[in-house]
């Protein structure tokens, strides 16, 4: 995936490109991601923040904590409500877009279920994925 990419909001108002391949791609079942999401998680892809850039639109953002009181700032359509972007204050380098938002959301091949821990009990997960009850770099 090292060609272009872009997405935006359901509406159409906000559009973006990421101009890299995903650092990672992922399933983030944390709590946080189930209330924004209305469902039980978010598929997404990471990537660094210089590759990705604002075509169209600006999201509106709403800060939250983690559990360890680190922000994160997921920015979604005004308008229309869908989710864009996220931004986190451990990885200020990085950001996630929702595999929803991209244009083609194909392109997404989950590798990973991260925040399982959090997982609904009605959630059926891909049991071929690796599984972290935290996130990828907690020790549990």
């Amino acid at each position: 995936m090292s060609d272009p990419f872009q997405g935006g909001c359901a509406c159409g108002a906000i559009r973006y490109e990421c101009r890299a391949q995903p650092v990672a791609s992922f399933n983030c079942h944390c709590r946080a991601c189930q209330q924004f999401t209305g469902s039980a998680f978010i598929s997404g892809m990471l990537m660094p923040g210089t590759a990705f850039a604002l075509l169209s639109g600006e999201p509106t953002f709403y800060t939250s904590h983690s559990d360890q009181g680190e922000s994160i700032s997921r920015g979604f359509c005004a308008t229309c409500g869908s989710p864009v972007v996220t931004r986190f204050e451990r990885m200020p380098d990085m950001v996630a877009v929702p595999a929803a938002s991209l244009d083609d959301p194909s392109r997404h091949r989950p590798e990973i279920d991260i925040f399982t821990s959090y997982a609904q009990p009605w959630d059926v997960m891909n049991p071929n994925l690796p599984k972290f009850p935290k996130g990828p770099d907690s020790t549990e």
